[in-house]
């Protein structure tokens, strides 16, 4: 009798079949019993057969990009469809220095390599170059980078390899270290009748317009995290001679570690016009336009899976939203989160642009120099006629009031409590339907981390804020507009819209933002308050000083002249009441969940615990807004 079906791949069912099989067939007997030889036998062929049929999911597994577990078999699949996982990313601070001279040569070079240290919790980092920057010496100074343009120092260790290309063999150029900043290499090509290190090749990352008389390389990537070049055979791209000279200069950096020194020491190799070194009468001091940041880990699987189909079908060009998402986390590799707009969708439209907005993995803005290079590589994959515009993050913060209810006689430390919530808080706001564009605050989630944090926990009365932070040009007129993108809820009292303390011209004291919806209660007038402490009531200061749209929750001040604010870094926070508990990040606005502007206010309930059955003197918590003038 044979098989008729074989679904099984369980060690038991897979044994119990192959019993099946053999009491269907009369020339076997004895064998349904434990103590027999033949149940070895039959031990051993289920034992086989489910270690094939593991083998064998494994494999076909392995060749899959969304199943693949192994990163060679991730990387590989990847690079089918044209896929390069982006490297480790070197921490990059921008510097500038003089160097004093005695030397007569009219240039003074920095060679590539080492160029200072810095410090950081403990733990000393050396930053380095790749390419060598030239200097012209006036009056026995050489100025190395200025305000405007400084000199960019990658954090890592400054390497290089040579190969001799063997046209007789089948050879790989294959760089030996791992944790490479593959942005870094840089590689020369000596020919037989090159000077010094030969030809400078061009990285790409694809074959559009490549000819064949192009010098230019590819890069991919290898078993254990290391890289491979490719160079052109004749068709696409120049075929290297025989004999040739390969210069390859890296970093290997540490990473997301080399992120934070800002004050540096320096430590270069210089070099004048005729190859001589050239020691500088005064150590140089080294000034910090910005300290070391944007340091990141090589790419991880799941951001492969995600990218690698999406840059395959955005085919090296940006047209739809998708396309720019994957283009920019490609060639801005600090990219969290993109969020893209088009004009058409604004208000007024702005036909003809695309607006773009990064979080980057680190902080909350992305530096001009960043900005540029990332508008200039764009150009070569969007569509003529459409600009690109990339805008400054604005964050929309949800922050909550929360009332938990607790059981007092199941809680030893009422502390201990309240900071199990807050954890369990923090590791919700990391979750992945918060901290991006696009993402969505759901109350019935945090309803529930509340309440399922502990047995003793009975109930919560949790109240959901949202606010935006004014950046105040301090001692300018200027106008103000704060989009929320929810609709805001409304009291016909007014009160709705707080804000922290400021001071403005021609006013001493502290004075604060508020609304007077309008009768229809759709939008409103935005005033200027003070608090009088002695007869406790609020006093305008200026009356109309904007408006509100509570439909689509916007905020415009008009000119006013803020002098001063109560908050550091020149911040006015300013906070609505959403009409929905559910909030999203709508277009450009990047959801967080702050949870240390948070409260979380344990309140005994003494109901559950058998101190007032009746329910009288029992606490009851307002579900609502609280009608205060100053944000709290």
């Amino acid at each position: 009798m044979p098989f008729a079906k074989f679904s099984n791949l369980d060690f038991d069912q897979i044994r119990a079949q192959i019993k099946d099989y053999l009491r269907a067939n009369s020339n076997f007997t004895d064998f349904d019993f434990e103590g027999s030889n033949f149940s070895v036998l039959i031990d051993t062929l289920a034992y086989n057969t489910y270690i094939s049929a593991f083998n064998s999911n494994l494999v076909v597994n392995e060749s899959f990009l969304d199943s693949a577990t192994l990163r060679e078999n991730v990387v590989s699949l990847a690079r089918n469809i044209g896929y390069v996982p982006r490297s480790k990313t070197a921490a990059r601070a921008s510097i500038l220095f003089q160097v004093q001279t005695n030397s007569s040569s009219p240039t003074l070079t920095l060679q590539p390599g080492l160029v200072c240290t810095g410090a950081e919790d403990d733990t000393t980092f050396v930053f380095s170059i790749s390419e060598s920057i030239t200097a012209v010496i006036n009056n026995g100074i050489a100025q190395f980078g200025t305000s405007e343009s400084p000199v960019d120092v990658l954090e890592g260790t400054f390497l290089t390899n040579q190969f001799i290309v063997d046209g007789s063999l089948e050879q790989r150029f294959i760089l030996d270290n791992g944790s490479i900043d593959s942005s870094s290499i840089v590689v020369y090509v000596k020919g037989s009748a090159d000077p010094g290190l030969g030809k400078q090749y061009k990285l790409v990352d694809n074959i559009v317009n490549v000819t064949s008389a192009s010098e230019t390389y590819l890069i991919q990537e290898i078993q254990d995290e290391r890289y491979e070049l490719l160079f052109g055979d004749g068709i696409f791209g120049k075929k290297l001679e025989n004999g040739a000279v390969i210069t390859v200069q890296y970093i290997v950096t540490g990473g997301i570690e080399g992120n934070g020194p800002s004050i540096f020491s320096y430590a270069g190799s210089l070099q004048d016009s005729l190859g001589n070194i050239v020691v500088p009468t005064v150590v140089p001091t080294i000034t910090t336009i910005s300290s070391a940041s944007n340091g990141g880990e090589i790419e991880s699987l799941d951001s492969i899976k995600y990218f690698a189909p999406r840059l395959y079908s955005a085919q090296y060009r940006a047209v739809t939203a998708r396309d720019y998402e994957t283009i920019i986390a490609s060639i801005y590799p600090n990219t969290e989160s993109v969020s893209v707009v088009g004009g058409e969708e604004l208000t007024p439209p702005e036909f003809g642009t695309v607006f773009i907005t990064i979080k980057p993995k680190n902080g909350e803005f992305v530096s001009d120099f960043d900005k540029n290079n990332i508008l200039q590589k764009l150009k070569s994959y969007s569509l003529t006629g459409i600009n690109q515009k990339l805008v400054d993050l604005q964050v929309l913060y949800v922050e909550v009031d929360s009332f938990v209810y607790y059981n007092s006689s199941q809680v030893a430390n009422v502390n201990d409590l309240q900071s199990k919530i807050s954890s369990s808080l923090t590791s919700y706001a990391k979750s992945a339907d918060l901290n991006k564009f696009g993402g969505r605050f759901k109350y019935s989630k945090v309803l529930n981390v509340i309440d399922n944090i502990d047995n003793s926990i009975t109930s919560n009365i949790t109240r959901v804020k949202i606010r935006r932070n004014l950046n105040a040009l301090i001692n300018q007129f200027a106008q103000y507009e704060l989009c929320f993108g929810n609709k805001f809820n409304v009291k016909p009292e007014g009160l709705n819209i707080k804000s922290t303390g400021f001071r403005i011209q021609g006013e001493s004291e502290t004075v604060f933002i508020t609304d007077t919806p309008n009768n229809d209660k759709l939008t409103g007038v935005i005033s200027i308050v003070k608090k009088d402490e002695a007869s406790n009531t609020n006093i305008v200061v200026v009356k109309s000083a904007g408006t509100v749209d509570y439909v689509h929750g916007e905020v415009n001040l008009t000119t006013i002249n803020i002098v001063s604010t109560d908050k550091p870094n020149n911040i006015v926070e300013v906070q609505a009441f959403p009409d929905s508990n559910d909030v999203i990040g709508l277009q450009d606005l990047y959801l967080e969940f702050n949870i240390p502007n948070s409260t979380i206010n344990m309140v005994k309930d003494t109901i559950t615990s058998g101190e007032q059955i009746s329910g009288v003197g029992y606490k009851v918590t307002s579900s609502y807004a609280n009608g205060e003038l100053t944000r709290t």
